[in-house]
């Protein structure tokens, strides 16, 4: 069902991945985040981050959604409250982290986030990209969860002005979730989310899963 769910939609919730006493002990790690920030991407190579991978790819509902040489080569911890609030406009996620610059014509958008470089690379390795993402809190209508444009995924790349029309004339899923569950996406699924207007806090990991192998010489950041 979850793989068919991804496939077709271009997301998939799934339930009761973490306990509530595995949320707790997440929560309670020391999470260090800029004022200024919505959260931190530099968590991969912490001994709990690869821990916690292992225990994804072991879930049996995770793995199915996961191509056999895929290799966690992201993990960001985003944190939204009232006190530290964004909107996110429809967009897909276009860049990876990479240890070098390398010049071809087909890598494009090169910046660096944290110390560390990002590439946008040919749609053909984006569409083989799948992200999880961990949900510490409950998430609510309030809580600004992630809407998405269902199958947006199967078009490739699609400009600003594209994604703005898709916007006007497509409808939007929102995702609420538990504490514990997961959402799994396509990176390319045009998707957004609102500023938080409850109380509480959202508080999620955002593991990206991709091929040990890049294209044009390139290499991920942890490798």
């Amino acid at each position: 069902m979850y793989v068919y769910q991804l496939d077709t939609d271009g997301f998939a919730t799934i339930p009761q991945v973490l306990t509530q006493d595995e949320c707790e002990r997440l929560l309670s790690l020391p999470f260090e985040l800029d004022p200024a920030s919505a959260g931190s991407r530099c968590l991969l190579q912490q001994p709990w981050c690869r821990d916690l991978v292992a225990q994804l790819r072991a879930h049996p509902q995770i793995a199915a959604l996961l191509p056999e040489d895929a290799m966690a080569v992201q993990c960001t911890y985003f944190e939204k409250s009232l006190s530290r609030n964004w909107r996110v406009p429809i967009h897909q996620d276009l860049s990876i982290p990479v240890a070098a610059r390398i010049d071809h014509p087909a890598l494009r958008g090169w910046s660096e986030k944290e110390g560390s470089l990002y590439v946008q690379p040919p749609a053909e390795l984006l569409e083989q990209l799948v992200a999880i993402r961990l949900h510490l809190d409950p998430c609510t209508e309030g809580d600004g969860p992630l809407q998405f444009i269902g199958s947006s995924h199967t078009q490739g790349r699609i400009d600003a002005a594209e994604a703005a029309e898709w916007h006007r004339a497509r409808p939007l899923v929102a995702c609420t979730m538990n504490a514990g569950d997961a959402l799994a996406m396509r990176p390319l699924n045009l998707h957004t989310s609102s500023k938080a207007s409850g109380t509480s806090l959202r508080r999620v990991l955002h593991f990206v899963f991709g091929p040990a192998m890049l294209p044009h010489g390139l290499r991920w950041q942890y490798m």
